[in-house]
């Protein structure tokens, strides 16, 4: 594992795995993988939120991560692979707050009403969002303080040289540079728009 993503989710994660793929620098981990594969990755993810994680169970196949649950675990991971690269995404929080709140918010507030084989999984992602500090009691103000905290901490954290502080609309030009790669010749890949979400979550039901 040489390149881990920092970004909570709804900061462009979706269309940053496309890319690191793309790049040739994956398979790239992302929740959708947790999804698809709940059976073995919800225990593996929920002993890591109980102190027992094991990378390289969690990340077998894989050569890069983002997204949560990855992203609630920058601190550790650092110090696990102290010459991974990492790359935060972002972007405005008050829209993020907006995007937050419709979709992750909403499905893990809803946790307890969900299919009986979807609870473990959503409980493993509240925990992961609580940890990263976004608790489920967070009204839109407090979601956009919690956002920059987070975003604050991860440049705090992970050295410079090894950051990209980032936002999926600024394309291939500074991903490139940074993983030290010759950009592909097309498009960006921009999805998981809020449609989307609801998509991949009722996929996996």
């Amino acid at each position: 594992m040489k390149l881990f993503g920092a970004g909570v989710g709804r900061t462009g994660t979706l269309s940053l795995k496309l890319a690191i793929n793309r790049l040739g620098l994956g398979p790239c981990h992302h929740m959708e993988v947790v999804l698809q594969n709940m059976s073995r990755q919800v225990p593996l993810w929920s002993a890591a939120l109980d102190g027992r994680p094991d990378w390289n169970a969690i990340y077998e196949g894989f050569n890069s991560a983002v997204d949560w649950p990855t992203a609630g675990f920058y601190r550790k991971l650092i110090k696990a692979y102290p010459a991974a690269k990492f790359i935060l995404t972002h972007r405005s929080p008050e829209r993020w707050a907006n995007s937050y709140s419709s979709t992750i918010q909403k499905l893990i507030a809803g946790r307890d009403q969900a299919p009986p084989e979807m609870r473990d999984w959503l409980e493993m992602a509240h925990r992961v969002v609580t940890r990263t500090g976004f608790p489920d009691t967070l009204d839109q103000a407090g979601l956009i303080d919690a956002f920059v905290a987070h975003v604050e901490s991860v440049k705090q954290v992970i050295p410079a040289d090894q950051l990209l502080v980032y936002q999926v609309k600024e394309g291939w030009g500074p991903l490139c540079d940074f993983l030290q790669v010759s950009p592909p010749d097309e498009e960006f890949p921009h999805t998981n728009k809020h449609e989307e979400f609801w998509d991949l979550v009722n996929g996996a039901r």
